[in-house]
């Protein structure tokens, strides 16, 4: 046995035993909330792959789409057949809309769906897609979301997604993920591309 190959099994059985003993003091069960935020692409792409796992393990799952409503969305095409239900904000682009009153209550609407949701013990999976720009333009109360949250029913996990998450969101969640943009084709002038982007 080269010496190459026994560094490298005595490495793996090191990063083994450390995996293990951190797989056995795992031992809460509950629900789990994730927020997913930062400037970077994927953060909503991230939330609907965990949609469809959830799905396809037979899990019911709520989405909420807070900004992107007004397009096609191939992940609610598809997750919708797979019996994800979905509250959409129609209004879409909210600097597109450049209405705040029409906005806010649009918002509102798809909240109060939603919410129900968060307190429905029946419902695996709450996904609060870009909710953290209708709390930063204050169509959504933070407190509001924060109780929602924190009070929901112990097995129902929810993932928050959207750029600039309030610090108080973070505090709250079990798990953070920051996507940071290091080039986005974009910025370059290449076209938001069916399949990819939408």
């Amino acid at each position: 046995m080269s010496d190459k190959f026994e560094q490298h099994q005595k490495r793996q059985e090191k990063i083994k035993k450390a995996v293990d003993e951190k797989v056995a003091k795992a031992t809460i069960e509950k629900g789990l909330f994730l927020v997913i935020t930062g400037n970077g692409k994927g953060k909503s792409t991230s939330a609907f792959g965990t949609v469809a796992r959830a799905v396809g393990h037979g899990q019911k799952a709520a989405v909420a789409q807070f900004v992107k409503g007004g397009w096609e969305c191939g992940e609610r095409n598809l997750l919708e057949n797979a019996g994800a239900t979905f509250f959409v904000m129609s209004t879409g682009f909210t600097w597109e809309t450049q209405n705040r009153e029409s906005d806010t209550q649009a918002a509102q609407a798809v909240w109060q769906d939603i919410k129900q949701c968060l307190s429905d013990d029946t419902i695996d999976l709450v996904v609060l897609d870009e909710i953290t720009y209708m709390i930063n333009y204050d169509y959504i109360d933070l407190d509001d979301v924060l109780m929602a949250i924190a009070n929901r029913p112990k097995e129902q996990s929810v993932i928050v997604t959207g750029r600039a998450a309030h610090r108080k969101l973070e505090e709250l969640a079990d798990t953070v993920s920051e996507v940071r943009n290091v080039k986005h084709a974009f910025d370059n002038g290449v076209k938001a591309r069916k399949g990819i982007d939408w």
